[in-house]
């Protein structure tokens, strides 16, 4: 809990006395009427920062930031109880060199968040797994204060744990963030401050998307140094509390998207003191930034089946999927991808098991461009979904699950010979192939929550069953009530570990082969239908998922998808090329049901798209 303030007159600032650990501390500094007239705009001018010295002799160097007027403010949070030291350097002179003490009191906040076992997520005081499920509310910052008030009240009730929403909104009509590139509006930030702690007092993180999509970032900052600045800004601000960042909406409409947050993600990385996650909203995946370094964790909006599943087996990064699907429970629709309750549910399970983290939406309260919030919509079917979710795999040892293939008429995540969960779409027989172990047999409703427990348990290497009745999806879980609770006592975290997959490129090895396209030049924007033949028969091969992404490498923009699916027809947008003709790597991946992943490139070139006619 924040303390109240105290002020220091030998150092003309006010220093927070005692705050609880993973807390914001907030020391407050007031410019003189002299330095104020030296710096006009000290926004552009003031440099200030603050070298905190833990009890265990670590030091975090944190930022300053102006907050209107004479104001100024040096945010931190002190990660474990005891004396923390601190000097502050400026060049201001009244800040320069000043020296004091916070003492942090014990807490039992868990830590900040951190990557742990390659794809999950725990905390960094305890180590503690992080079961991730978000909501979206894009206007979080502008609605009105008793609408957001409800709806932090009730995605905390609700078990939510993430809230993404927009640090700048790109409407006029909005309270403006920055009055123009050099002015920040102190105000928005104020009441920004405000919700994110109002969010974090519930236990929600605020997943904080930087600016929205069709370049909006680049148009409010032209410059990079402009830009620099706005990082700068919102790390002084929010690093301090429970949040994670999310880049931009839909960086591939930007003009040189890669490159934009290749910079603004070195930054955060170099600056961010508490390291927190660190990715960006997209079209489909974010998936080709991650060689840039600075990404660590992929995030996607797609209800695909093939992108997730294949991605999540050649790539060593949590995922977490912001937009698999929007519910409308009457809202109404305004894009495909806004979808029934059911069909909402259905892509949740399916995206769970493709080993993703899901965040939600529904359209009468994710803040989109055509629908008004309305706190009417926020105890929807597809929230309650989301809480029977969460309480499931509360029951689980989350954060060892990993996608399991060898099931039938089922997708099923595992960690072997301790459980295996399975996910029915529609009723009918399921068979599982398991460790020889006791296993308890339970089946879950996803619309509801319910969980049934058959009277009798399984043991042996080969479960087959069936749903208890034949309405709606249904969740089997095989269990090892009594070893989980065992491995709470002996595991600290992990029990097993995981593994990259070498995805085969020999073309001897290949199952499968491309009929068409043949071609080898192609026009961006235009349809190019495309067939793919399986080339033997197996019962690995029975079903297969197929990925086709383009890479214009010389430009620098990384892949895009371009088709799923073994028919169908491949698309190449046109930004993914800077400069035409583009030569492109073509890629198709496919798996199989034992989940092995197989790769054919070839090389092509892309015309720029054809002008319409006059």
């Amino acid at each position: 809990m924040l303390v109240s303030l105290c002020v220091s007159a030998a150092f003309g600032q006010t220093v927070c006395p005692a705050t609880a650990a993973y807390s914001p501390c907030d020391l407050v500094l007031e410019m003189t009427a002299g330095e104020e007239a030296a710096h006009p705009n000290p926004y552009l001018s003031v440099q200030l920062h603050g070298e905190f010295r833990s009890p265990r002799h670590r030091t975090f160097t944190v930022p300053g930031f102006w907050d209107g007027g004479r104001r100024f403010v040096i945010r931190f949070a002190p990660t474990h109880a005891g004396s923390w030291d601190y000097r502050i350097t400026s060049n201001v002179a009244g800040f320069n060199g000043k020296m004091g003490q916070v003492t942090a009191a014990a807490s039992e906040s868990p830590g900040f968040l951190r990557l742990d076992n390659v794809h999950h997520f725990s905390h960094t005081e305890t180590r503690q797994p992080h079961l991730w499920m978000g909501d979206t509310s894009y206007r979080f910052a502008w609605i009105d204060k008793s609408v957001f008030e409800a709806m932090v009240n009730a995605r905390a009730e609700q078990k939510f744990n993430h809230i993404r929403g927009l640090v700048m909104q790109p409407e006029e009509g909005m309270r403006k963030a920055f009055l123009d590139a050099d002015h920040p509006n102190p105000e928005h930030f104020q009441a920004l401050d405000e919700r994110i702690l109002m969010m974090n007092r519930k236990g929600i993180y605020a997943d904080l998307v930087l600016a929205a999509d069709e370049n909006h970032l680049a148009r409010v900052f032209p410059q990079w140094q402009q830009r620099e600045r706005y990082i700068r800004y919102l790390v002084a601000r929010y690093s301090a509390m429970m949040i994670t960042w999310q880049g931009v909406q839909e960086f591939e409409e930007y003009d040189d998207g890669r490159a934009l947050l290749k910079e603004i993600g070195l930054l955060l990385k170099k600056i961010d003191p508490y390291q927190h996650p660190r990715s960006t909203h997209t079209v489909k995946t974010s998936a080709p930034l991650l060689p840039d370094g600075w990404m660590n964790y992929v995030t996607y909006q797609t209800s695909d089946n093939a992108i997730g599943a294949i991605e999540r087996q050649v790539l060593m990064a949590p995922l977490v999927n912001a937009e698999f699907g929007y519910e409308d429970s009457g809202a109404g629709k305004s894009h495909p991808h806004h979808v029934d309750s059911e069909e909402f549910r259905h892509r949740l399970w399916n995206q769970t098991m493709n080993g993703m983290y899901p965040t939600f939406g529904n359209t009468g309260t994710y803040g989109g461009r055509k629908f008004a919030v309305e706190a009417k919509y926020l105890d929807s079917p597809g929230a309650k979904a989301m809480t029977a979710w969460k309480d499931f795999f509360s029951r689980t040892r989350y954060w060892e699950l990993e996608p399991f293939f060898e099931v039938t008429a089922g997708r099923s995540l595992a960690l072997p010979g301790v459980e295996y969960i399975v996910y029915l779409d529609k009723y009918g027989p399921v068979e599982v192939v398991t460790e020889k172990k006791k296993y308890e047999v339970y089946w879950m409703r996803p619309a509801t929550g319910e969980i049934i427990q058959e009277k009798k348990d399984y043991k042996g290497e080969l479960f087959a069953g069936h749903p208890p009745d034949r309405t709606g999806d249904w969740v089997l879980h095989l269990s090892r009530d009594g070893r989980k609770e065992s491995m709470a006592k002996s595991w600290k975290f992990e029990s097993r570990p995981v593994f990259q997959q070498e995805v085969e490129r020999n073309a001897q090895k290949i199952p499968f082969e491309v009929v068409s396209p043949v071609d080898s030049t192609f026009v961006a924007g235009q349809a190019v239908p495309f067939e793919i033949k399986r080339k033997r028969e197996t019962k690995a091969t029975a079903s297969m998922l197929y990925l086709w992404t383009a890479e214009a490498t010389a430009d620098g923009q990384g892949y895009r998808v371009v088709g799923t699916g073994e028919k169908g027809a491949l698309r190449f947008p046109a930004a993914m090329a800077r400069n035409f003709p583009a030569v492109v790597n073509l890629r198709l991946m496919g798996m199989n049901l034992n989940g092995k992943v197989y790769s054919i490139d070839r090389v092509v070139k892309l015309e720029a798209p054809k002008k319409a006619a006059q």
